[in-house]
């Protein structure tokens, strides 16, 4: 198959021919008909994160339909279009495991990271941690589900009951989550980046009852607030903007250094948290919410071999939405 692939971090991807593989028990090979580009991908690209299985094959909002499967496979049949996610594999044995905590696994291996990923003609998978794909959705606008819309589920649960949430980098999981936000009646407020307008104006489009940008004060005391931007200057800025009592999640898997800041803004019983991979328990209920609403998902699609492009454009702040790549 082709593939885009990373020699060694800090480097550009290189479309290569790879051997695509057969799947063994308890896998499930396909065509993939769309891979979404996370900023994850970009921090794995960058170098920001640590001990990635090189080369590998990045992408991990994969959605591809079934060509074979192997022994042991229930629920996914040839011909059948399946989700490949961030988690990719769990031990099931450990602490995290057993107690439904599967998403802090300390051996667990991730999609375009430890395995494969989408940026590929074809994908090899486990079954068992295959997501099925809503069949109101195309491919394209399916996959920006599999990673910004788990996420910012989990982050928008972890964030607990918010009248008022804030959203810090409205991007690809904001432009999502906040749509099943305002669908449940929250207000949204939207942080973009200083100057940019068409980023105000596309969260105000979303729904946002404000937008302005993330060095400002928002005009009402906040419930909750989740960050999405990997800037870490934006905790302090955040915490400052909740009510006491008031919960900051950090929605990314790397974030710059977090600036000391005064103990009176975590004070008054405020809670800072992260959110860590995700679990197929979130990936079921997500993907029954977004059958029963309509999430529309603001997507560009670039080939295959231009992923280099999408990523410089997600690293410049040139998109409204979500990027994804289409073989």
């Amino acid at each position: 198959m082709r593939a885009m692939t990373l020699d060694k971090p800090r480097g550009k991807l290189e479309l290569r021919d790879v051997d695509a593989g057969l799947p063994g028990a308890g896998q499930v090979a396909g065509r993939v008909l769309a891979c979404g580009v996370c900023r994850t991908d970009l921090h794995l690209v960058d170098g920001e994160l640590a001990g990635p299985r090189l080369p590998i094959v990045p992408g991990h909002e994969a959605v591809a339909v079934a060509e074979a499967v192997g022994d042991g496979v229930d629920g996914i049949r040839p011909g059948q279009r399946f989700g490949v996610p961030w988690l990719g594999w769990t031990c099931g044995k450990c602490r995290y495991c057993r107690e439904g905590e599967e998403n802090l696994c300390g051996s667990a291996e991730f999609t375009g990271y430890h395995r494969h990923g989408g940026y590929a003609e074809k994908i090899l998978a486990e079954a068992r941690y295959c997501v099925a794909i809503p069949d109101g959705y195309s491919a394209e606008r399916a996959a920006p589900l599999l990673c910004a819309g788990l996420i910012g589920y989990r982050a928008l649960k972890l964030a607990g009951p918010a009248q008022r949430l804030g959203i810090y980098g409205f991007g690809a999981a904001a432009h999502i989550i906040a749509q099943v936000a305002v669908s449940q009646g929250q207000e949204i407020y939207a942080f973009v980046r200083p100057g940019n307008r068409a980023g105000e104006a596309f969260a105000r489009e979303i729904g946002a009852v404000w937008a302005g940008p993330s060095d400002a004060r928002p005009p009402r005391e906040l419930d909750a607030a989740l960050i999405f931007a990997p800037v870490g200057g934006l905790v302090p800025a955040a915490l400052e903007a909740v009510r006491k009592g008031g919960t900051v999640v950090c929605g990314g898997i790397h974030m710059s250094d977090i600036p000391a800041f005064p103990y009176e803004l975590l004070w008054g019983e405020r809670v800072l948290r992260s959110v860590a991979n995700l679990t197929r328990a979130d990936a079921r209920e997500f993907m029954a919410l977004a059958e029963t609403m309509p999430i529309r998902a603001r997507v560009s699609t670039y080939p295959l071999e231009q992923a280099n492009e999408a990523l410089d454009d997600l690293r410049a702040g040139n998109l409204n939405g979500a990027a994804v790549l289409v073989p």
